[in-house]
Formats: C-alpha cells, sequence, structure tokens
C-alpha cells in the first residue's frame, strides 16, 4: 500500500505497516527478502530494519509472515494481487495516474439516469478497457451515472463481484487498478458519473485472510457468511479499515458514488451506526473535492431512516433502493405471484409504491410472515432518494435460469409491455436504475456464475444451488450449474442485436423516453406531491399523472379508449396508439402511452 494519512489516526502509515493484533510474530516478504517488524503499542507492525533497496519506490511485491507459518500472506489492504488473493500483494500508487478530469464537477443523483453494468458480461472481452469503447451507447439514450457491480479481487478467473476478499484491490481480469483509474478518466471525459457497488457486510469464501491478523469478523451470520466485527474488541480498526476503504473509491479512484451492498447484514450496536458515520466523512471528502458524492444503500427494511438527514436522527445516507416498485411493476405487468411477489397482486400495489415509495411500510408481509416497512414521510422526502429498477441483477441473476424480461421464451414479455415497464421506471417519480441489456430488450440471460478454483467449494455451490431451486419445483436438469464455464459465457450482451427487429425499436423508445426526461421537468419533480396514480383493475388501466404529462398503460389485451383531454402525442410503445383532436387516446392491448395535455 502507499504511505497515506489515515482519517481518524492523526498520524502517517508506513508503506509497509499492517495493524495484526493476532500474530506474536509478523515479518515482511519484500522483493525476496524477509524483514522483521516490530509491533506497537496500536498493534501496528512496522518495518524493524530496512527493506530491500528500491522497495519503498515503484511496484514491489511483498506479504507478511505470521507467526511460524511458513506461506505468506497478502496485505489486507492490497492495492494489487497479480496472481490472485492466495498469492503476494503488489504495491500500486494511485496518485500516480494522469487524470484528465480535472474540469469534473461530478454528477448529482437528483434528476439521473442509472445504469447497472456487470464488467464481466457488458462487453466480450468483458474488460474494463473494453467497457470504455460501449460508453457513446450508454450517452446516446441518457445515462447520467454508471453503476459498477462489484470489482474489487475474488478467488477465480468470473464471479458476480459478491465473494471478493481483497477489497482494496480491483480484480486483475478486470484489467487491475490503472484500469479501472482509466475507466473513470473515460466517463468522465463522456460527461457519466461512476457509482461503485461495494460488499461491506461480508467476505467471500475462499482467499479471506483477515482473521489470521485481526478480530475483523464477530460470532454469528448473515445470510452470505460471517458477521464483520463492526461493534466487538478491536472494531474501532475495522471500522476504519471500511471508512478507508470508502475514501479510497472516492478519493484515489475519483469514483462519484458507492452503492452499498445490502446495509440490512451490517450487524452494528454502536452509538453511532457505522453507516452514518460513513455519511459524515463523505459529506466531509465532498465538501472538500467540491463535487458531489453520493452513497445509496440496499437495504430490505423499507426504513426511511436511511435516507433521513442526521439532523432528524436519520442515517444521513443520499437514497435506498426500492425493491417494492420492482416487484409492484413486475406483477402488474408479467403476473407473476409467487413468493414475494403474493402481496402486489393488485394493481392498488402499484398505485401506492408510486404515490407513497413504499408498500410494505408497517403493512403485513405474507411473504416474511409480520409486519415489515416503517411510513415515508413523503411531506419532507425527496421521491429521488428512491432507486427504482424493472430489473437488475439480483432480480434477474437469482431466478432459477436467470431469465431476463426479455427472454424471447413463450410466457415472457412483449415488446410492448417492454415499453411500458421502461415507462413505469424512466417516467415514474422516483430515481430509474436500468440494467444492463435492457434497452435493447437483450435476449442473453443473466445467469448466477462462480469459477471456484477449489473443487469441493466448486461442487457445494453448484449443488446448493440447484437444490435451491429443485425445492421450488424447478427441474434441476435446466438450472444452470454456476461453476460451468458456459454459464458465464451465456450471460455476456450480444451486441450484434442492437441494430436491427425488437432490439432497434425498443431502444429508439429508450432514447426517447432518455429525451423525455430532459425536456419536461415534471419528470424529474421530486415531490411526491407531484404525482398521482390511477388505476382501474377491471381494464386494466394505469394512468400516472405527472403535471402536464400523462403516462398511459394499458395493462390489459383487450385496446382501451382513455379520455386524456386535447393534447399531444408524445410517445407511444405501439404504433397503433392514436390521439385524435377531442383528447381520446386510443391504445392497444399492452400499450403504453405519453400525452400531453
Amino acid at each position: 500500500m502507499t504511505t497515506t494519512t489515515t482519517p481518524g489516526h492523526g498520524h502517517r502509515r508506513g508503506r509497509f505497516d499492517v495493524w495484526a493484533p493476532r500474530p506474536e510474530r509478523v515479518r515482511l516478504l519484500v522483493a525476496g527478502e524477509t524483514v522483521p517488524m516490530r509491533r506497537g503499542d496500536d498493534d501496528w507492525w512496522t518495518p524493524d530494519g530496512p527493506v530491500p533497496e528500491g522497495a519503498q519506490e515503484g511496484e514491489v511485491d511483498y506479504g507478511y509472515l505470521l507467526d511460524d507459518d511458513p506461506d505468506p500472506r497478502p496485505d489486507p489492504r492490497s492495492r494489487r494481487q497479480p496472481d490472485g488473493v492466495h498469492g503476494l500483494s503488489r504495491t500500486y500508487d494511485p496518485s500516480a495516474f494522469a487524470w484528465t478530469d480535472h474540469s469534473w464537477t461530478g454528477r448529482q443523483l437528483a434528476g439521473s439516469v442509472i445504469y447497472e453494468m456487470h464488467v464481466g458480461t457488458f462487453t466480450p472481452e468483458g474488460t474494463l478497457d473494453a467497457a470504455l469503447g460501449r460508453l457513446d451507447h450508454l450517452v446516446d439514450f441518457g445515462v447520467d451515472l454508471v453503476e459498477v457491480m462489484p470489482v474489487n479481487a475474488f478467488n477465480g478467473t468470473h464471479n458476480w463481484g459478491y465473494d471478493g476478499v481483497a477489497w482494496f484491490a480491483v480484480a486483475e481480469s478486470y484489467g487491475g487498478p490503472e484500469a479501472y483509474q482509466r475507466f473513470v478518466d473515460g466517463c468522465h471525459a463522456k460527461g457519466l458519473g461512476v457509482i461503485q457497488d461495494v460488499v461491506h457486510n461480508h467476505l467471500g469464501p475462499s482467499g479471506n485472510y483477515l482473521p489470521l491478523y485481526a478480530p475483523y469478523l464477530k460470532d454469528g451470520r448473515n445470510t452470505w457468511g460471517d458477521l464483520v466485527n463492526l461493534d466487538g474488541q478491536g472494531s474501532a480498526e475495522v471500522r476504519r479499515y471500511i471508512l478507508d476503504n470508502v475514501a479510497m473509491w472516492l478519493r484515489d479512484h475519483h469514483v462519484d458514488g458507492l452503492r452499498l451492498d445490502a446495509v440490512h447484514a451490517l450487524s452494528d450496536d454502536s452509538e453511532v451506526h457505522l453507516l452514518e458515520e460513513m455519511a459524515v466523512e463523505v459529506a466531509a471528502l465532498s465538501a472538500h473535492q467540491r463535487r458531489p458524492l453520493t452513497l445509496i444503500a440496499e437495504s430490505d427494511l423499507n426504513d426511511p431512516v436511511m435516507i433521513r438527514p442526521r439532523e432528524a436522527g436519520g442515517r444521513g445516507l443520499d437514497a435506498q433502493w426500492s425493491d417494492d416498485y420492482h416487484h409492484a411493476v413486475h406483477v402488474a405487468l408479467s403476473g407473476e405471484t409467487t413468493g414475494y411477489y403474493a402481496d402486489f397482486e393488485p394493481l392498488t400495489a402499484l398505485k401506492k409504491v408510486v404515490e407513497q415509495g413504499f408498500f410494505h411500510d408497517g403493512t403485513h408481509s405474507s411473504f416474511r410472515g409480520r409486519d415489515h416497512g416503517v411510513p415515508i414521510d413523503t411531506d419532507h422526502t425527496a421521491t429521488w432518494r428512491l432507486v427504482v429498477a424493472n430489473q437488475n441483477h439480483d432480480q434477474v441473476g437469482n431466478r432459477a435460469v436467470g431469465d431476463r424480461l426479455s427472454d424471447p421464451a413463450p410466457g415472457h414479455l412483449d415488446d410492448d409491455q417492454l415499453g411500458c415497464a421502461a415507462m413505469l421506471t424512466l417516467l415514474g417519480p422516483f430515481t430509474p436504475m436500468l440494467f444492463q441489456g435492457e434497452e435493447w430488450a437483450a435476449s442473453t440471460p443473466f445467469q448466477f456464475f462462480t469459477s471456484h478454483p477449489e473443487p469441493d467449494l466448486g461442487t457445494a455451490t453448484a449443488e446448493g444451488r440447484i437444490a435451491e431451486f429443485e425445492q421450488m419445483g424447478w427441474d434441476p436438469a435446466v438450472v444452470p450449474d454456476p461453476q460451468d464455464p458456459a454459464t458465464f459465457e451465456r450471460s455476456k450482451l450480444d451486441w450484434s442485436e442492437l441494430g436491427h427487429g425488437r432490439h432497434a425499436r425498443l431502444l429508439e423508445l429508450y432514447r426517447t423516453l432518455g429525451r423525455l426526461r430532459r425536456e419536461w421537468p415534471e419528470l424529474t419533480d421530486p415531490s411526491f406531491a407531484a404525482t398521482r396514480c390511477e388505476v382501474d383493475e377491471t381494464a386494466r388501466l394505469v394512468v400516472l399523472h405527472r403535471g402536464r404529462l400523462q403516462v398511459v398503460l394499458n395493462l390489459g389485451e383487450t385496446p382501451l379508449e382513455v379520455h386524456t383531454g386535447p393534447g399531444q402525442l408524445l410517445a407511444a410503445t405501439a404504433s397503433g396508439a392514436e390521439l385524435d383532436a377531442q383528447g381520446l387516446l386510443v391504445l392497444p392491448g399492452h400499450a403504453g402511452a405519453v400525452v400531453r395535455a
């Protein structure tokens, strides 16, 4: 790691210093030589003698020998793992990168469109440099912020990213840290901000050496692994580790925001929750850098405490995901009502999430078997603080076969229904997030894939995945093996689809909707009171009133005539949609239209 001033410590840490209260002896292996280390009163170890000539400058490989273990372990704060998460660390100086984004002033979340991207499947090459070549496509239809699924180092060649163990290192398979800096710099040159998805609630199953050094983990487990120690003995340094990781992305890599994975899995009984402490430090960094820095929580708690200002007793984060919106849209369009979709069957569920943000806001959740959620104070909360999607990596990839709404197989949405999904996402009151490829009705799935090199771990992952869906009634033969390289290859976008057929038609609609967001302030009005939703359960009609605009959706199969009043037809999913001079809108089945009064 490079020499840095660590916020909260008030003194400098050396290049090879490491926090390690657990071992009795630590030695530094650097440039092929072993150097003894000295423990400080705070359990930080520093080299106790000269390091090899040249090791204090430039790139050098290094690791730590803990007690009598003959195998060197990587640095907990490693910036590079060129030989994988089990190999030696390599120093990396992020300040050496020649940035060209000096005039970049950031991109605020309010009014923006987010695009979720998985680097490994976004392009055939699966690298950050290859993704740079596709940025014009994103700009073309109105994306403002690119949200990158986790890129920190994991074991294997490909992964969703949520099995990472080296939180400070960018995976070498994506190009490493310098490629990441090139990507962010290139995004800024195109006017795109970058949100990085980070995971601080658990560590992956292979290559996690942190417990050998210090009490990074504590008793108990969440859905994905052992709990991170945020409130027990030694937790001050663990929290500092996470907060320094946050600062690294925003400061050293010029990222514009972070998506915080599954914050409900952060077990923290401290007087000041880690998320609030994070919000305080990010706000200070934002003030210093004079650009907006955004924190977005993924939370299934449906609790607006996440986005409530600290002055009002909240955590002070900028935004949070609203899965309720996804569920209501998905059920309204697909009719699927299994599992957690059951409560969202009536169209009034869609009306409620449009007008109040959450569906479960203290109501009974049949899926959970208990009351769930807390109401949003809609009089004092901006709508853009909720991030919504009709598809995302979770809602697609965690389906048995990873099928998208646009899957060409029977039983999925037709082109007009996909257009209605786009309208509900892009023209609704909240911050829209699109999932890679949805803008052109990508026919490729996004399946759950792993590449664990350890045979036992790979087998356990595959068998567990297949058994999970077999219990839900799926034929195990159709559930993809996450360890099969073909599962990963199938999930890569097919860019040849863009220029023809349904793909070109839907992409043109996305371009139109993106343009409307920029032209009509009603579509980015942050007031809950500025949006009203009407539904007709029998006719399967949904109308969003957004100032002078009406978003009219016929979710049924039968054509409808809707009196919108005289105006102009601004966009439609189907060529058969017509608005006459008296304000009578004719909508074919499954079609949507945008009308200006």
